[in-house]
């Protein structure tokens, strides 16, 4: 039995040595990064790393020279010998948004790593308390308590920080804005719990009366990268008040960098937004709440022929519209397409509900003794109760009826 077992490990070795050495054999690719050349090889057998293509983006970052660059233009300078240098700030920085962190904190799960940093060419890295102040000084927040001489001071450094990162953004995309593409325009509210700057109580639809953020955030179709995005208070929610910083990305391209169509919601599509952007030429596709106009336009052209396919099974109708407030009349397109579901899952799911709420109040009303003395009034649907009483049973209990007002209300 010792004999067999003895064998059996002796051909689990020869195999692992055989192994080893078909991986060991394999050529080995050389990269070149910011810290240097490195050496990659693939490890089937090794466990998964969120870290492990760190090698080849080091090294699109030294052939595009955007690190360098990055670094290089920071408005963030130290006076002190013990601080840290620049570089380990921003590469601290950047290692963990890639490593799906989003609270100083979990920096912490990076300080084992001892490839990262030199792939990057840093010293070492930082700690969130670091971290911490070095964003601080980048981009400080001016307060109330500080002199005017301080706020002035605040407000042209985060100046600075905002052009610095706007810059440093766009020259990552510009080499491919040359071909045709579409900005896509939105508005999203984070929702806050605790006493950030800018915190205010303002349209918050997922939790109403909370302070929230409002990101206004502009991006490439079909790709996702985003170009800008801008973190305002909670009340500034309107497409308004985005439009500066979308009319400052779309002039800082060139005419041939452009976009063809900036798309939107039906927020954009107000009479200032589209002003300002036909005042630079740009065209644009932005939807329209379905005001009384609107549904008008809509039954006018339904009956109509001559409807053209635009694919995807929809149809498209032109016309010219002037709203009111608007301060001339624009182009409208009318599309539609056939519904292949059943009406009622077409229905707003609140006006669904509330009807079937109501469906049921009707059959509790009607399978209730008695029922017949309940009248309907004139108009809605409120009941008025008559006079009329429950018989009560000869035990000491009541039967489990509803009464009168309690119908009232579910109605």
């Amino acid at each position: 039995m010792g004999e067999c077992e003895l064998s059996k490990k002796r051909l689990v070795v020869a195999v692992e040595q055989a192994i080893e050495e078909r991986f060991v054999d394999t050529d080995a690719m050389s990269v070149l990064t910011p810290g240097g050349r490195f050496q990659v090889v693939w490890d089937p057998r090794g466990n998964v790393t969120a870290m492990a293509q760190l090698g080849f983006f080091g090294e699109y970052l030294a052939t595009t020279e955007l690190f360098e660059n990055w670094v290089r233009e920071c408005p963030l300078e130290y006076t002190s010998g013990n601080a840290p240098t620049v570089r380990d700030v921003l590469g601290t920085w950047m290692l963990s948004i890639l490593d799906g962190q989003w609270r100083y904190a979990h920096v912490a799960s990076l300080r084992g790593d001892g490839v990262a940093p030199d792939i990057l060419g840093m010293t070492s890295l930082v700690g969130d308390e670091s971290l911490r102040r070095g964003l601080k000084l980048i981009a400080p927040a001016p307060k109330a308590t500080d002199t005017e001489e301080q706020q002035a001071q605040q407000e042209a450094q985060l100046k600075r920080a905002e052009a610095w990162m706007e810059r440093s953004l766009l020259e990552s995309v510009k080499p491919a804005m040359t071909h045709g593409w579409i900005l896509d325009c939105d508005t999203t509210i984070k929702v806050l719990y605790g006493h950030q700057s800018g915190a205010e109580i303002g349209y918050n639809p997922t939790k109403p009366g909370r302070p929230s953020h409002t990101v206004h955030t502009y991006w490439v179709a079909n790709l996702r990268l985003v170009l800008l995005a801008q973190v305002q208070s909670g009340k500034s929610n309107s497409a308004a008040h985005g439009l500066p910083g979308l009319t400052k990305l779309i002039l800082g391209f060139a005419l041939k960098e452009r976009p063809r169509l900036v798309r939107g919601d039906c927020a954009y599509g107000t009479d200032r937004v589209m002003c300002e952007l036909e005042e630079i030429d740009q065209p644009h596709l932005f939807k329209l709440k379905q005001s009384a106009n609107v549904k008008r336009l809509v039954l006018r052209h339904w009956p109509r022929d001559g409807w053209c396919n635009v694919g995807q099974g929809w149809e498209a109708h032109e016309d010219q519209l002037r709203l009111e407030g608007w301060s001339k009349t624009r182009r409208v397109v009318v599309m539609r397409r056939q519904v292949t579901k059943d009406a009622l899952a077409e229905t707003p799911k609140r006006k669904r509900a509330r009807r079937n709420a109501t469906h049921q109040g009707k059959k509790a009303a009607a399978s209730l003794p008695g029922s017949d003395r309940y009248e309907r009034s004139g108009e809605g649907m409120g009941i008025r109760r008559t006079r009329y009483q429950h018989p009560v049973p000869s035990g000491s209990h009541r039967t489990a009826v509803p009464r009168p007002g309690r119908l009232r209300k579910r109605f």
